[in-house]
């Protein structure tokens, strides 16, 4: 076998390399430029252009947002305009709450005094049955029983009369 330098073999792949680079660099530029005129003969022969197409997305796409921000802006007006209503009512109902509150402890108050009343009464009533009830036995002994004529009513006036008749 034959067995070369190290030296000669890359000396060799180098001077191969140094000698092709010339015609690899054409060769991919020729592709480059091939496959860009392609695109430009596709595109003028087709009419079809995709800029116009992205413009055009690109459009819609900001009109669906520009729509949807309004749209938004829209709805949190109105849960804004819901929520001060709901304070309003909120403070409403916290202004009759303090109101009832007030007139119960006034009632609660004027119940208070009229349970005392009462009260008053009550042991004023009880002192005076008390004075009665001790000085009505000696009342008794001194008043004189009278007795009085029965009140004829309707009924024994015609029974009276009836017998009256029958008798007579």
């Amino acid at each position: 076998m034959i067995e070369l330098a190290p030296d000669q073999s890359m000396s060799n792949s180098l001077t191969r390399i140094g000698s092709q680079p010339i015609a690899l660099a054409a060769a991919v530029l020729v592709a480059v430029v091939a496959g860009g005129a392609s695109i430009a003969l596709w595109r003028g022969y087709t009419g079809i252009s995709p800029e116009p197409d992205r413009v055009a997305a690109t459009r819609q796409l900001q009109a669906r947002t520009a729509q949807a921000s309004e749209q938004l802006v829209e709805k949190t007006k109105g849960l804004e305009a819901t929520q001060q209503e709901s304070i309003d009512q909120l403070q409403v109902v916290q202004d009759q709450l303090q109101t009832v509150r007030r007139l119960l402890a006034a009632q609660q108050t004027e119940t208070k005094k009229l349970a005392e009343q009462v009260g008053g009464l009550t042991g004023a009533i009880d002192g005076l049955r008390q004075s009665f009830a001790s000085a009505q036995p000696s009342d008794v002994s001194n008043t004189p029983t009278i007795r009085k004529k029965p009140i004829r009513t309707k009924r024994s006036a015609v029974s009276h009369r009836k017998r009256s008749k029958s008798r007579g």
